[in-house]
């Protein structure tokens, strides 16, 4: 698996992106299986498209699982 990070607000931590993922090692990544993962964008930009993981869109909206806990927001 490869960590990416969630700043660099690529399609693999995107919430409209349908391809395999999971949090990554780090609150602050999101784990593909390659750079070659590929899944449907669903409402952005790219509406119905296959995307790669690290592809790019202005309409990028962060992936639910990957938000801070409440608790981590207090700190």
């Amino acid at each position: 698996m490869l960590n990416q990070a969630v700043d660099r607000k690529r399609c693999a931590s995107c919430e409209r992106w349908q391809g395999e993922r999971q949090p990554g090692a780090t609150a602050d990544t999101v784990a593909i299986e390659s750079e070659l993962a590929t899944g449907l964008c669903s409402g952005g930009g790219w509406d119905g498209s296959e995307r790669r993981a690290r592809s790019a869109c202005g309409h990028w909206r962060l992936w639910p699982p990957l938000q801070p806990a409440a608790d981590d927001t207090l700190r």
